[in-house]
């Protein structure tokens, strides 16, 4: 096997800006020392030279020092619009090669309202929805309570909690105030699915030809070879219906070891076949590469019908605790081998093995 020199970029919590007045969860995508030690030795494991360089403004001049013929990316950045898209920019500018998705697709999955106008194109099921940027912007003839708001940019549940389900005007005006005044964003506001949180991972790239919409033809061929399918986790969120009836930052972050998982999920061959189908065909239409995870909502009211609610391009890969790696294991991968699987991926993506 051959060896190569891999540069494990990301943004450490403990490396990160502080500014006075920023929200207490502004870093709450950031990675902890032991998620990027953890992925630095399992780089080592798969065979491989691999150091860690911080994804700040430094890594112009650290990328260059150290050489690497690859980097393996998880970087979330700090500031921006298009934060997540601004470590891949620099490495697209010295044409290093990186895993992961490209400039484009990580400055659009970040922009929820965005990623939503692209699925709502190409006929993907996702809730209706309507972006406000300002907090007197009239509700939308179509935009029936409950109603669901969350930032546009944010990801780990950020702005996320039981608060976000609104019923009436009063509600929703408070909660988007609540938004724009705490994260200085646009607010996306969708149409609440109640149901089951449902989450699917995927590795590899599609090969040949693939949909970008559904088939009119129930019966036509859903091309999506290429990809590895982990099974779906389920987040069971009854113990909290007091007081998280959504998948909140509390939840992914202060109580992300002491969640229930599921996983596989309880759902049948054929749902699982229709979110793999529905993950393949979002990773294709926003451009994905190597791995991603598609977030799902299943109506209860509607025999389970799956929305897609986004997709992560970067997903976490924490050791135990990040649904991708959860999925993996119950897959029979564990995190050395999923990290590796990842870099082989993105190394035959650019023709560096077979």
């Amino acid at each position: 096997m051959k060896r190569f020199r891999v540069a494990l970029l990301a943004n450490l919590k403990v490396n990160a800006p502080k500014i006075e007045g920023m929200p207490a969860d502004q870093w709450a995508d950031l990675d902890s020392e032991t998620t990027v030690n953890a992925l630095v030795e399992a780089i080592r494991q798969g065979g491989h030279e691999c150091e860690f360089l911080e994804g700040d403004i430094t890594l112009f001049d650290t990328v260059r020092k150290y050489a690497p013929d690859i980097c393996f990316n998880i970087c979330e950045g700090h500031f921006g619009d298009a934060r997540e898209a601004q470590v891949p920019a620099i490495l697209e500018m010295l044409r290093i090669p990186y895993t992961g998705s490209k400039v484009l697709t990580l400055a659009l999955a970040l922009d929820k309202p965005m990623t939503k106008r692209i699925l709502t194109y190409h006929d993907l099921p996702t809730p209706p929805f309507q972006s406000f940027e300002r907090v007197d912007e009239p509700l939308a003839a179509d935009m029936e309570f409950p109603l669901f708001v969350k930032p546009s940019r944010e990801g780990t549940g950020m702005g996320v909690s039981a608060k976000s389900i609104v019923h009436n005007e009063a509600e929703l005006r408070q909660q988007i105030a609540e938004i724009f005044d705490r994260y200085k964003q646009t607010v996306l506001v969708e149409k609440y699915i109640e149901g089951r949180e449902v989450t699917v991972g995927v590795v590899g790239n599609l090969v040949g030809p693939v949909s970008r919409r559904l088939p009119d033809d129930e019966d036509a061929p859903r091309i999506q070879a290429g990809l590895r399918f982990l099974p779906p986790l389920e987040i069971d969120l009854q113990p909290y219906q007091e007081t998280d009836t959504v998948y909140s930052n509390r939840l992914k972050v202060d109580l992300a070891d002491q969640l229930n998982y599921l996983v596989p999920a309880p759902l049948d061959r054929e749902m699982v076949a229709e979110l793999d189908w529905l993950t393949a065909a979002v990773f294709r239409v926003t451009g994905a590469l190597d791995v991603s995870r598609v977030d799902f909502r299943l109506d209860i009211h509607d025999n389970l019908k799956p929305y897609i609610l986004e997709i992560n391009p970067l997903p976490g890969l924490s050791p135990g605790i990040s649904d991708l790696v959860m999925e993996a294991a119950a897959d029979g991968i564990d995190h050395p081998a999923l990290v590796n699987m990842i870099l082989d991926t993105a190394l035959r993506r650019y023709g560096m093995i077979p």
